[in-house]
């Protein structure tokens, strides 16, 4: 039955933590498609370049693939090996860090939402094409966010690379 539980619980954490990143790149896609309605100037066409690259690489690679991804999926698995009435049923919100984590652990966590959510609030307040632009270079980020948790999800479910400190408290 504990077993049963624990796979119920690493199940929900994926998809929960799924459906929130999706759910970004769903609400992104349409401002970023609108910029094919746009002749961009040069200054334009610059900032673009430059939030694909700077965003896919700072909010992508350093912020997903090397950090959250390895760490939420290595906290997937502890709900999956060691299951607990609030790891199960909050077990996005435990995969993600804002509980049963070390102190630093949910500083970051509460500390990067808040800055999420303000970034988030200001670049609505955008006129296209900036807004656009801006969403090009997350969309990259998250698009590449998911699929790094997936794929370190698959990799901890089964073993396989590095352990990865789940930053218990």
């Amino acid at each position: 039955m504990r077993r049963a539980v624990g796979i119920l619980g690493a199940v929900w954490g994926v998809i929960g933590i799924s459906l929130l990143l999706g759910r970004g790149l769903v609400c992104l896609v349409p401002y970023v498609m609108e910029l094919s309605d746009v002749v961009l100037t040069g200054w334009q066409g610059a900032a673009l370049l430059s939030s694909v690259v700077l965003l896919g690489y700072v909010e992508g690679y350093k912020g997903f693939q090397l950090k959250f991804s390895p760490r939420a999926a290595a906290r997937v698995d502890v709900v999956r090996r060691m299951p607990t009435l609030p790891r199960v049923v909050l077990a996005p919100l435990f995969c993600m860090g804002f509980f049963d984590a070390k102190k630093k652990r949910k500083i970051v966590a509460y500390g990067l939402t808040a800055m999420v959510i303000l970034l988030i609030l200001l670049v609505e307040r955008l006129p296209q094409p900036w807004r656009g632009i801006v969403d090009a270079g997350v969309l990259l980020g998250l698009s590449w966010g998911l699929v790094s948790f997936w794929i370190f999800t698959v990799r901890a479910f089964f073993g396989l690379g590095p352990a990865v400190d789940p930053e218990l408290s």
